[in-house]
């Protein structure tokens, strides 16, 4: 907000005076002298051990950003990158970063040069404060003389012509002055501790690389959960019902109740299997690890009790974690449609440009969707915005709802 500084002083001078500007600029600068004599409280044993004053910029400057708050609205973010938090191995690599060094300037000047700027504010300031003071002394005691120069203050009214004439208008001119020096380092400190183009660019591609990860993660996670499900539970139900079919036909004949009780346990372990199955394609389709996008959407559209026609011109495969974002998308748009929207005929197309997909699902429903209101849509949401896409819905009511996702990806 350093900016802001300079546009209320450029106002109206009463407005900026009563604003809250002199008072964050005052604050920023006390603050400042009270982290100065700190710095130099926890320097000085550091002087016995010089190789360890390299890195003395690095704590100081974590505790300047944090002072930003006074004069900036948004957290200047840290400049450094991740590492071990102890040991030669974090030192080894916040020796080589530019921003220690950067820090370690600023700590140069705050110590030195910002130290006296700070101090001769703070001592006007109190000038400024005695000015003030003499209404107040005067009215404590009878006996209390205050000499002005040449001039002796010994009454209420003395004292008030002498802080209205002197302390006021000095005390104003001195919290512009403060608002000044504020304002100024704050953009110095900035300048120099806040991150780089160069280091926010790194950030950006840590942050990528974490979410990739994540989502790699949890592919491999759901793919070890079907490859559970497909080798273990439903490998059991299916022997279960070959051999509760068989027990059914040995017994027809010998026990008629024993066979209907078989033949209901037959039953039931068969719709168990026909939920599990439901359940593993739920999780991930075959079909999409097999064939690819296109090829499942294809299947989801012969499935749909609603005609659907699907344009998709994907001509290769992508990468699973899109397809199986975009896979998503498509059967929840498709269940909404079918179970809330009315509808009575869905389009589905899609296309792979400049290594985006972007897909679209219209229905010809009632519309009047709000994904506000329901976990499912907002859910596909969060998992569009892990791969860094975006999803969009549009349902007026009268229809149609249309709902368009984007994803960037690359041909394998």
């Amino acid at each position: 907000m350093a900016t802001s500084v300079w546009r209320a002083m450029a106002g109206n001078p009463i407005r900026f005076v009563l604003s809250r500007w002199p008072w964050r600029s005052l604050a920023y600068v006390v603050s400042s002298v009270a982290v100065i004599s700190i710095a130099w409280l926890a320097i000085m044993p550091l002087l016995l051990f010089p190789p360890l004053l390299l890195l003395v910029g690095i704590p100081i400057g974590a505790l300047e950003r944090h002072r930003l708050g006074f004069m900036e609205p948004l957290a200047v973010p840290d400049p450094h990158a991740p590492a071990p938090p102890s040991g030669w191995a974090w030192v080894r690599l916040r020796v080589t970063e530019a921003a220690t060094w950067r820090e370690l300037g600023y700590c140069a000047c705050l110590l030195s040069v910002l130290a006296l700027l700070d101090l001769a504010a703070v001592f006007v300031l109190f000038i400024c404060l005695l000015l003030l003071a003499p209404p107040l002394l005067v009215g404590l005691g009878a006996d209390v003389h205050i000499a002005v120069g040449t001039w002796t203050v010994e009454t209420v009214g003395q004292a008030c012509a002498v802080a209205g004439l002197a302390g006021v208008p000095a005390t104003v001119v001195t919290l512009y002055g403060i608002s000044v020096l504020g304002g100024a380092q704050a953009a110095f400190a900035k300048w120099l501790l806040a991150p780089t183009g160069t280091e926010m660019n790194r950030q950006v591609e840590e942050l990528a690389q974490s979410r990739s990860r994540l989502v790699n993660a949890f592919e491999a996670e759901r793919r070890r959960i079907e490859r559970d499900l497909h080798d273990g539970a439903q490998q059991h139900l299916v022997l279960l019902t070959m051999k509760l079919g068989l027990a059914e036909r040995h017994m027809a004949d010998a026990d008629g109740r024993a066979g209907e009780l078989v033949g209901e346990a037959h039953e039931q372990a068969r719709l168990a299997l026909t939920t599990l199955r439901d359940q593993i394609r739920g999780i991930h389709p075959q079909i999409l690890t097999d064939f690819g996008l296109a090829e499942a959407v294809r299947e989801l559209a012969e499935r749909c009790p609603i005609p659907v026609e699907v344009d998709l011109d994907l001509p290769g495969r992508l990468p699973p974690e899109i397809e199986s974002t975009a896979y998503f998308v498509v059967s929840e748009a498709l269940t909404n449609a079918v179970r809330h929207a009315a509808a009575t005929r869905i389009q589905i197309s899609g296309r792979l440009a400049e290594q985006r997909l972007a897909l679209t699902i219209v229905d010809d429903g009632r519309g009047g969707a709000e994904p506000s209101l329901g976990t499912g849509m907002r859910g596909l949401a969060d998992r569009v915005a892990v791969v860094a896409g975006t999803l969009e819905i549009s349902s007026p009511q009268g229809g149609p709802t249309t709902v368009r996702i984007d994803l960037p990806c690359r041909y394998e």
